[in-house]
């Protein structure tokens, strides 16, 4: 489906936009400090467990009733587990072995593979020859990014960042369920019961694999898993929606671009992680991408000519 007009962006909704952005940004540096003392998995159960309560309170302002349908949580669940419980997991893998803005960076490629997992699964969604340029852009993106040569070998690093790319292929996943199952809840509910669902898968896994962690950690991890739950998710999710209701789901689509760049910041400054020059050169494909894929840009090129070439003859004497 191709985008239809959307709303501008004003003044405030572009200061929500870059404040949404600083926080999926730094959930990749609250993720980092976690990993210093907490595995993956435990980084992971922390991050949804910590941002229930947060969520619920904000339901109960809002006067919205936890459903009890069976199928409904049903549903919640397999949200959870594209949404939460396997790419969060994936992604801090990924950062036990790669830097923080290289791990945003490849994560920004769910928006062009979004779009053609929701072209294949979706029949309103048409595949169109531009997503499929838009994809392949994105897909040249990823190539620089990790770098041509080590396309072909397998070590710690490699691995780490096809984790992060198959998390973005889950969250591409995740929003086909959400369309097809929960589309007609309402949106904070469904952050709430995704989050719910995903602790109900990590919460056995934890302590099956690694036993219940204790609360004994360091005051800088206890921090960092704070800001990962309550501003990176539980905030996050409230200022995602605001924005969605103000600006429309179109224009929401620029977060994608804004994340890398606030995570490559917060790396530089607070970890001192320095990143190669083809790695920003390989975000600049993939951001082209993105921008290929949403077509508005295009649209827009497209209807400035007739009315430049109608000017043009308004002038001829």
């Amino acid at each position: 489906m191709e985008h239809s007009a959307s709303p501008r962006i004003d003044r405030l909704s572009a200061l929500l936009l870059l404040s949404l952005a600083a926080l999926w940004g730094s959930s990749f540096l609250f993720a980092k400090i976690a990993l210093t003392e907490l595995s993956p998995m435990q980084v992971t159960l922390h991050r949804v467990v910590l941002a229930l309560p947060a969520l619920w309170l904000v339901l109960r302002w809002r006067g919205l009733r936890v459903p009890l349908s069976p199928r409904l949580w049903g549903s919640y669940l397999v949200m959870g587990a594209l949404n939460n419980a396997l790419p969060f997991t994936l992604i801090f893998w990924g950062q036990t072995h790669i830097e923080t803005g290289l791990a945003a960076i490849l994560n920004a490629s769910t928006g062009v593979l979004g779009a053609v997992v929701a072209g294949l699964l979706l029949r309103d969604e048409r595949l169109s020859w531009r997503r499929l340029a838009g994809a392949a852009l994105g897909l040249a993106g990823v190539a620089v990014v990790i770098g041509p040569d080590r396309l072909t070998t397998l070590d710690p690093r490699n691995l780490a960042q096809g984790a992060v790319l198959l998390a973005a292929l889950s969250y591409s996943l995740a929003s086909v369920w959400a369309k097809l199952r929960l589309s007609g809840q309402p949106p904070l509910l469904n952050a709430f019961g995704m989050l719910a669902g995903s602790a109900v898968i990590m919460l056995p896994l934890v302590v099956w694999q690694e036993g219940l962690p204790g609360p004994h950690h360091s005051a800088r991890v206890w921090g960092a898993l704070l800001g990962l739950s309550l501003l990176a998710t539980a905030l996050a999710f409230i200022l995602y929606f605001a924005i969605l209701v103000r600006a429309g789901a179109a224009n929401l689509m620029l977060v994608t671009l804004l994340i890398p760049p606030f995570a490559i910041v917060f790396g530089r400054i607070f970890l001192g992680e320095q990143l190669p020059p083809g790695v920003y050169f390989g975000l600049a494909i993939i951001a082209a991408g993105l921008v290929v894929t949403d077509g508005r840009l295009a649209a827009r090129l497209r209807r400035r000519r007739p009315a430049a070439a109608s000017k043009d003859m308004s002038q001829v004497p």
